[in-house]
């Protein structure tokens, strides 16, 4: 391929070179196991320390002992809900959003058929949560609360914030956790300002590699490990510590920092210049989240009367990568669950794309896409069955 225009940086990033660089001593000259006790070992000891202090920094956290290293965003989030529950057996009662990633509502889903009652709070058609429903379900009984802080389809943030200090103000055991792998190093984490008890992270959505997260749980919440076994993570999550992974998620944190503002800035302007340029040039395409409030590297547009399918295969024809939507259900046939529960019309719903930049992201790819993206959809809409609706929605953009 000799094009290649990434724009699908929700499913995953590239590893920036100076992480890679960072981690590559682990890999060859530091290899020892980090929990050996001889001194050929205490590099590798001294190094996961520092990564844990980097994460640490990322997320505000108060200290570095609340940081547990982890596989992936999967695994935080299974330990953060199965471990806390564990404590907590005489309380049955969960609430989350019908919005969650699949590695979180998947897990509501197994855990109603153990006998827990969970209540799934729905959005409005921009995919902005229902806060008063979530706060009127809170009860004596609500054990835990569990809120993306992104979602991963629309990038539209939860106002996290306002979310705990209900729940606090309602029932001060509940527990507050947050799936944050879309929000981390796109937005300002600070786990203890957004009185967050537990949040989970994944390294390849930050330019880490792919096999490394870190979990948040703040001092004063108990878990039970959800893996059993040796000393590692004090006792937290046994296994041998995958150092240069650790190493690598370390060193992508303490970039996230160095580059929010620009996140905030330069991301944000490509990523509106992009929306800008399909709007004003496809009269069928529609930006299914309105004016809600996003990370700064995240469209959702739905083309009208048109398979998403088919605008993929083209872009990728192109060399340009996007997505109709989470990757870990990019085999299903079925319309997002996300997009479903915004009430996105039918119309459009099969038809949406998730264009997803990083700070990677140029200015010259964001006007390639905004020049070959009209023809490919020019070329699709000449074969949809859907020609005289199509020809009632042009007309009506063009009187508008």
């Amino acid at each position: 391929m000799e094009k290649l225009i990434y724009l699908d940086n929700n499913a995953t990033t590239k590893v920036d070179e100076r992480v890679l660089e960072e981690m590559l001593p682990y890999f060859k000259e530091e290899y020892a196991n980090p929990s050996s006790m001889y001194d050929f070992s205490k590099k590798s000891s001294h190094a996961i320390k520092e990564a844990r202090g980097k994460v640490k920094d990322l997320l505000h956290a108060e200290n570095e002992k609340e940081i547990i290293f982890t596989s992936c965003g999967t695994e935080s989030a299974n330990t953060a809900i199965r471990g806390y529950l564990s404590t907590v057996k005489n309380k049955k009662h969960i609430i989350t959003t019908k919005i969650e990633h699949p590695c979180v509502l998947n897990v509501y889903k197994y855990l109603e058929k153990q006998g827990y009652k969970v209540d799934y709070i729905g959005v409005n058609s921009n995919g902005e949560l229902d806060v008063e429903e979530l706060s009127e379900k809170i009860t004596s009984e609500t054990a835990l609360v569990s809120v993306m802080m992104a979602n991963n389809e629309t990038g539209v943030l939860n106002p996290i914030k306002e979310i705990s200090e209900i729940i606090k103000s309602k029932n001060s055991e509940t527990k507050f956790f947050v799936d944050a792998v879309q929000g981390a190093g796109k937005v300002a984490i600070d786990v203890q300002d957004l009185g967050i008890d537990m949040l989970g992270i994944s390294g390849h959505k930050l330019h880490a590699p792919k096999g490394v997260g870190a979990l948040y749980v703040n001092s004063k919440t108990m878990f039970t490990p959800l893996i059993i076994g040796g000393h590692q993570e004090r006792g937290k999550r046994a296994g041998t510590e995958n150092t240069p992974y650790i190493v690598g998620l370390g060193k992508a944190s303490e970039l996230a920092i160095d580059n929010l503002d620009y996140e905030m800035t330069e991301v944000a302007r490509l990523r509106d210049k992009l929306e800008r340029g399909i709007i004003q040039n496809i009269y069928n395409a529609r930006v299914n989240t309105g004016l809600a409030k996003r990370v700064p590297n995240t469209t959702n547009i739905g083309f009208e009367y048109i398979e998403g399918e088919l605008i993929l295969l083209h872009l990728s024809d192109l060399g340009i990568c996007a997505s109709s939507g989470s990757a870990c259900t990019s085999g299903s046939l079925e319309p997002s669950h996300v997009l479903r529960a915004m009430n996105v019309p039918f119309t459009a719903i099969h038809g949406s794309i998730r264009w997803s930049l990083s700070r990677f992201t140029t200015e010259d790819e964001i006007d390639y896409v905004i020049d070959k993206l009209p023809s490919v959809i020019e070329e699709i809409r000449r074969i949809s069955p859907y020609q005289e609706e199509l020809k009632a929605l042009k007309e009506m953009k063009t009187v508008k």
